[in-house]
């Protein structure tokens, strides 16, 4: 099943001409997941893949440059006669807030469901759950998440399975389920179960122990770099991290990929991944509407696609195949 992080939004506090407000949307089979919705962020999804049909939101905290996007992104769904239902949760105090921007988007013709959630609390997805997690920064409630998919089953080992007596087709199926079949025992011919993935957004943080912990051995950790190192003592005073800071907790945390993101308009950005990479050589620093990709671990790790290789591979696939050349008259 295809998973992967699209990069709506990079910037930190301040859009730049290059750089939009936070924003990443988690797509992972036929989900459409948005983390935090910066001003723009509607505005960016229709220059790149287009306004879709989401389902869920998650808001990381209440500082306008992570939120202030949603009003009028609800209101273009109305406007676009969505009746699927969508549901936000964010921390304590989100009901309160969209409240508040009721007069902003109006009633809508779908269901819109507001759902706080406590630090460590989880929302289970058919295959996967979301977890809460409480990070350090100036908000009064502020939360990151980790997407944690379910573990999957070991492989089939189908010879044995057919000399035990099981036939091919819906009942190794059933074997793989978890069912016994025939007397035969899953155990008995399926190997160990297989780890699934992990990706881990901090929102906006200083380092800190609970997001160190619930990104153990991530697939992916996208995370706060809004300072340089000469920019410590403001990361401290603001409670945010520096791109060096953020590649000692992915080191120590055992990542496998470090996305650096909440980037500040005083950076180009270079300067940023490389003092990162002096720590943490697995990091990258994603522009807006880059994809990073994630594999089953069997199948090798995480990799960054730039916004423009993704434009010329699509555009060969829909390029015209070459005509066959003309046949030759013979004298």
């Amino acid at each position: 099943m295809d998973l992967s992080l699209f990069f709506l939004g990079t910037a930190g506090s301040v859009p730049s001409a290059r750089r939009g407000l936070p924003a990443v949307l988690v797509r992972r089979g036929g989900d459409r997941l948005l983390f935090d919705c910066g001003e723009g962020t509607q505005r960016q999804l229709l220059r790149s893949v287009g306004l879709v049909d989401l389902d869920t939101v998650f808001i990381s905290h209440f500082h306008a440059d992570h939120w202030l996007g949603l009003p009028g992104m609800l209101k273009s769904f109305a406007l676009r006669e969505r009746s699927e239902p969508l549901t936000v949760y964010g921390p304590s105090g989100l009901r309160e807030l969209m409240g508040a921007m009721r007069v902003v988007y109006g009633r809508l013709p779908y269901e819109l469901e507001i759902v706080e959630l406590e630090p460590a609390q989880t929302v289970a997805r058919e295959g996967f759950l979301i977890a809460a997690v409480p990070v350090r920064h100036k908000a009064e409630s502020c939360l990151g998440y980790a997407l944690v998919e379910e573990p999957r089953p070991g492989h089939l080992d189908a010879r044995l399975a057919q000399e035990l007596g099981v036939s091919p087709g819906p009942d190794f199926g059933r074997l793989q389920r978890g069912e016994m079949v025939a007397g035969v025992r899953p155990e008995q011919v399926m190997g160990a179960a297989r780890e699934g993935r992990k990706i881990v957004i901090s929102g906006d943080t200083a380092p800190c122990e609970a997001l160190a912990l619930a990104a153990h051995q991530a697939d992916v950790l996208v995370h706060d770099a809004t300072f340089a190192d000469e920019e410590g003592d403001r990361a401290r005073q603001t409670l945010h991290s520096t791109a060096r800071q953020a590649a000692e907790l992915a080191r120590d945390a055992e990542v496998r990929l470090l996305a650096l993101t909440h980037v500040s308009s005083r950076y180009a950005g270079g300067e940023l991944r490389d003092q990162a990479r002096a720590v943490f050589a697995a990091t990258e620093l994603p522009r807006d509407f880059d994809t990073i990709e994630v594999p089953f671990p069997e199948r090798g790790g995480a990799t960054l696609v730039r916004w423009s290789a993704r434009q010329a591979r699509e555009r060969e696939q829909q390029a015209p195949a070459p005509a066959p050349p003309e046949p030759v008259a013979s004298p």
